[in-house]
């Protein structure tokens, strides 16, 4: 999730700033990066969790942002993917400027309600507009990294095909694991021969693609404000218990 603005959980004792080095650089959409990161005193975290980032420039004003962070609690490095924003001020930073080697600081994990590990089991439904399906994925990977089988869905919603994030790994986890599910929906362009959704997540696109609300699968939506309200509400209304329904949400911070 680029620019989180959810709710998080009282912290006992403030979070503190630590240094971490860029490690690598991957490409993941034309507008997003992931960002490989060492941070030798990471305490460790849950899927669905964020981190802030905070750069400095030289004459000392200083900028904030958080990101969800997109690696499983069982990866070596931290792993952030980031999607930039034309008039942020820290996300064009990190995907364009930012070079292995570089520090920056971070500060994390945060977060406690909007997580999620294999213990806790499923079904799972994951709904994403945009970059919110970077916490989703995390969870995605944990539940691949821990042989979990619970069953898990996920709908991503994006304006075009290059938009979607992760998408080859989506297929691939979904070709690997006939418990694992993969749809998404463009809303604005759609490639030649494109046979999935074409519109915007809607009550009856849950419906289809979602578990039925007596099998109580634990939900999680995550993305811009009117993308969560719009499709919570649609899962409230087919029946859903909205106790199992988990939601973040980001907005136009000027990340």
């Amino acid at each position: 999730m680029s620019n989180a603005t959810a709710a998080t959980e009282p912290l006992h004792t403030p979070l503190a700033w630590q240094a971490v080095e860029l490690v690598e650089k991957l490409p993941a959409t034309a507008r997003a990066a992931t960002l490989v990161l060492r941070a030798p005193a990471w305490p460790g975290h849950r899927a669905g969790q964020h981190v802030d980032i905070r750069l400095t420039a030289e004459d000392g004003y200083q900028a904030e942002r958080s990101y969800s962070i997109a690696s499983t609690p069982e990866d070596a490095a931290l792993s952030l993917t980031v999607e930039r924003l034309p008039d942020g001020e820290v996300s064009p930073y990190l995907v364009d400027e930012l070079r292995p080697g570089d520090l920056i600081e971070l500060r994390g994990p945060i977060g406690g309600w909007f997580t999620w590990s294999s213990e806790e089991g499923g079904p799972l439904l994951l709904v994403a507009g945009g970059s919110g399906l970077v916490p989703l994925m995390a969870m995605l990977r944990h539940r691949a990294a821990t042989d979990s089988r619970a069953p898990a869905r996920v709908l991503v919603s994006a304006s075009a095909i290059d938009d979607v994030l992760y998408r080859e790994e989506l297929d691939a986890l979904a070709a690997a694991d006939d418990a694992v599910e993969a749809h998404i929906a463009l809303t604005r362009r759609q490639p030649p021969g494109w046979t999935g959704f074409a519109r915007r997540v809607d009550a009856p696109m849950l419906a289809e693609v979602g578990f039925a609300p007596d099998a109580r699968p634990r939900v999680f939506v995550c993305g811009p404000t009117g993308f969560v309200e719009s499709a919570s509400s649609a899962l409230v209304g087919l029946g859903h218990d909205p106790s199992l329904i988990k939601t973040e949400r980001f907005g136009p911070t000027g990340a």
